[in-house]
C-alpha cells in the first residue's frame, strides 16, 4: 500500500433511495450553503463503487473538519460514506473510509 502525507480534499457521499431522495437533497443543499462545499448531482442510480443512489459533497480538509460532525448530527438516518483524496483511489475508498451509519459493501473492482 502506498503511503501518503498529503490529503488534498475529502468526498462525502450521502446515500439515499426513492423514499429519502428529498431528505438527502435538503441535507446536501444545507451542507453546501452552510460550509461552502461543492454539491454534486443527485444520482438516482448506482454510480462508481457506490451500492446505493448518492450525492457527493466535495470539501477541503478545513471544510471537512466542520462538515463531518455536522453530518453526524444532522443525517437523520441517512448513511454517509466519506473518504480522503490522497491520490490512491483504492486505498482512499477501502482503507481510509469513514462511515456514518451502517457501512455498506463498495464495488472496489473499478479501481483495478
Amino acid at each position: 500500500m502506498k503511503q501518503t502525507d498529503s490529503i488534498t480534499g475529502y468526498h462525502s457521499h450521502i446515500y439515499f433511495d426513492e423514499n429519502s431522495v428529498e431528505q438527502a437533497r435538503t441535507l446536501c443543499q444545507q451542507a453546501a450553503e452552510r460550509f461552502g462545499v461543492q454539491m454534486g448531482r443527485m444520482h438516482e442510480k448506482n454510480v462508481g463503487p457506490h451500492p446505493k443512489w448518492s450525492c457527493q459533497l466535495a470539501a477541503t480538509p478545513e471544510q471537512f473538519a466542520r462538515l463531518l460532525p455536522w453530518l453526524a448530527l444532522n443525517r437523520n438516518g441517512l448513511v454517509v460514506f466519506a473518504h480522503p483524496e490522497s491520490g490512491d483511489d483504492l486505498a482512499d475508498h477501502r482503507d481510509h473510509a469513514i462511515w456514518l451509519g451502517t457501512g455498506l459493501d463498495l464495488d472496489l473492482s473499478i479501481f483495478n
